[in-house]
């Protein structure tokens, strides 16, 4: 009986078009930490979302908390504006 060959074909994977979420394949990973963008900072993080939500993004004390996250994600070597 003939047999195929067993070398699986390398595949490219194709770039996300939804941005908002974590994707292996085009985030970049903090080079501290080597984890993604979306995966770094999670008490900064928490704790702007949660104020983010109950108060609003230009609220002053999230304003802080936006800026404490960004200033965490740059320590962990992401380019945050």
């Amino acid at each position: 009986m003939g047999q195929a060959s067993s070398t699986p074909t390398p595949t490219t994977p194709e770039p996300s078009t939804d941005s908002g979420k974590c994707n292996s394949s085009v985030q970049k990973v903090g080079i501290k930490s080597g984890k993604k963008i979306c995966c770094c900072c999670p008490e900064t993080k928490k704790a702007r979302d949660a104020c983010i939500l109950s108060k609003g993004e230009e609220d002053s004390e999230c304003l802080k908390l936006i800026e404490l996250h960004k200033e965490c994600l740059r320590g962990e070597g992401f380019d945050v504006k």
